[in-house]
């Protein structure tokens, strides 16, 4: 690790190459609103897709690609899986992330910011 102007240490390739996988994860809409659900409480597929108004088919893929990635996990009772977050951490990112742009948009007639422009 290297150390930086502002005096923090930079992680190493390995680290930095397993977040940006997580957040390419996240990049998706329709995955990311799963996220957000989830960090509201655990949930079956059935209702995660009511909730985010997906097939069940793609909210299953969707929820097995997080799941494989280490960002959600699930348990099953009985004949259904339940989905959940289980690390904190996650939550909060998912949670300020979204929440901060939400009221940003709602506060304000025009976004002060275009991420999608932003970063490359």
């Amino acid at each position: 690790m290297t150390e930086s102007a502002a005096g923090f240490e930079d992680p190493p390739a390995e680290v930095l190459a397993e977040a940006a996988a997580a957040f390419g994860l996240l990049a998706s809409s329709a995955r990311l609103h799963l996220m957000w659900a989830l960090s509201q409480g655990e949930s079956d597929v059935t209702h995660l897709a009511d909730r985010v108004g997906g097939a069940l088919p793609a909210v299953s893929q969707h929820l097995a690609k997080l799941k494989l990635a280490g960002l959600v996990r699930a348990r099953r009772e009985g004949r259904r899986q339940v989905y959940y977050i289980d690390d904190p951490d996650v939550v909060t990112l998912v949670r300020v992330m979204v929440g901060q742009l939400t009221a940003r948009s709602t506060h304000t007639a025009t976004p002060a910011y275009d991420l999608r422009r932003i970063g490359g």
